[in-house]
């Protein structure tokens, strides 16, 4: 039977996103009534300007005090799509405090102090939900936390930047440098007007954490992995990568050690081989690539990012939250238990591609092979070209830790015969 009385929303924020949630919420009133058991009312927006005209949504909902709003009471869930730090954090406990359930998108919270608003809704009995916070329409969060539940994940490899992909997808096929793609993603509005957040990994290191700590059950704080950006790839980067057979993609990595008493997490551009799932990856989508001892290997795709797909994941939650609320449950809450440790990037194997500027005279070969046999990296293939008394000497090794690998640049850069180190990529996928 259908109760009468609607579930009362909050909504903290009204951008891109926060526009589209009221208007799903809206437009969709009846089928979200019939799917959760009870009609879902909007009960307040908060917003900074409330001058601007806001279409569908009544002005007298509208408030720039978002203190008030999750205070009130009678409020069941707030959606939070604010973003940052503060004053996100001190809502979303408050919320808690005053009996609301939470959903969030903010990924950038989540991975600082995911543990911390966790307690919090423990505390009060009730739900976090977050699943807009990682993937935009993706599932990814709930898979992991309940559909895996039961598996060992071992593994998740992922493209989870729409637009650090579509820039590096189109230096791939085009042979454009970085900052022509980069122009033109900001023209087409997948690039923001400062991309540093985007480029830089800090995005993709945010959600990196997120997805760690459920795949592992670990507690994994933003400052525990490891973030290299992007903006140092080059058009010369993409044409080796495509002599190996490969392309370049920033990826997020969260492993978990062979003797499973470990975890890495870590974002940076890496080469992957062109038979690989995530290659195939264009434009401004995202994917997800999971490892699991029983379901094996399984891929998440889509569109990672704007308004209606990540709308999507947070009326998803919603719908959740809302069906847990009238049925007096939460659902899953954090899950650490194994508290297994964060290794340092320095214990990292994997494969590398080296390019160095070199001297084109007999015996640099040598040298160079001699640094990284003292350094313990074995080499799998070199390439060198040469013209007037300057070469380019390409590297591709075997696995070897990153130490490994940090030791044997330092070692090469002191080496006379070595004028520059000209690029340095992780091979990943193979």
């Amino acid at each position: 039977m259908m109760r009468t009385r609607p579930l009362k929303v909050a909504l903290l924020g009204c951008g891109v996103v926060g526009s589209e949630v009221a208007r799903i919420m809206t437009t969709h009133a009846d089928d979200l009534a019939q799917r959760i058991g009870a009609p879902v009312e909007l009960a307040g927006v908060a917003v900074r300007r409330p001058s601007k005209v806001r279409e569908g949504i009544p002005a007298d909902l509208v408030t720039t005090d978002a203190t008030a709003l999750v205070k009130r009471g009678d409020i069941d869930v707030v959606v939070e799509v604010i973003g940052g730090i503060e004053p996100a954090r001190t809502l979303i406990t408050t919320a808690f405090e005053h009996g609301a359930s939470v959903v969030s998108a903010n990924k950038a919270l989540l991975a600082q102090d995911g543990a911390a608003l966790h307690a919090a809704a423990e505390e009060h009995g009730r739900d976090l939900y977050y699943e807009a916070a990682v993937a935009g329409a993706i599932p990814l969060i709930r898979p992991l936390r309940e559909s895996l539940a039961g598996d060992k994940v071992n593994r998740v490899l992922g493209i989870v930047n729409g637009t650090t992909n579509f820039i590096l997808d189109k230096m791939d096929s085009t042979g454009a440098g970085y900052q022509e793609a980069l122009d033109e993603a900001t023209a087409l509005g997948y690039a923001e007007a400062d991309p540093t957040a985007d480029v830089e990994g800090f995005d993709a290191a945010a959600k990196a954490a997120i997805l760690a700590g459920i795949a592992f059950h670990t507690r994994v704080r933003l400052d525990d992995v490891y973030r290299e950006g992007m903006t140092e790839v080059t058009a010369a980067d993409f044409r080796s990568a495509k002599e190996m057979g490969c392309t370049i993609k920033l990826l997020a990595i969260c492993e978990r050690a062979a003797d499973g008493g470990s975890v890495t997490a870590r974002v940076h551009p890496a080469m992957i081989p062109l038979s690989h799932p995530l290659a195939s990856v264009r434009g401004a989508y995202n994917a997800v690539f999971v490892e699991s001892d029983a379901a094996g290997q399984l891929m998440f795709y889509g569109p990672g990012a704007g308004g209606s797909p990540t709308a999507s994941a947070v009326l998803g939650d919603l719908v959740a939250v809302c069906r847990n609320r009238l049925n007096g449950a939460t659902g899953p809450g954090e899950s650490a238990y194994a508290a297994l440790p964060v290794s340092p990037m320095g214990e990292v194997v994997t494969r590398y591609h080296i390019s160095l500027d070199v001297a084109d005279k007999p015996g640099v070969l040598a040298q160079v092979a001699t640094v990284f046999a003292e350094h313990g990296v074995s080499i799998d293939t070199v390439r060198q070209q040469g013209k007037d008394g300057e070469a380019s000497l390409v590297v591709v090794t075997h696995r070897a830790s990153d130490a490994s690998l940090s030791g044997t640049v330092e070692a090469l850069r002191k080496l006379d015969t070595v004028r520059g180190v000209a690029s340095i990529m992780r091979v990943e996928g193979e």
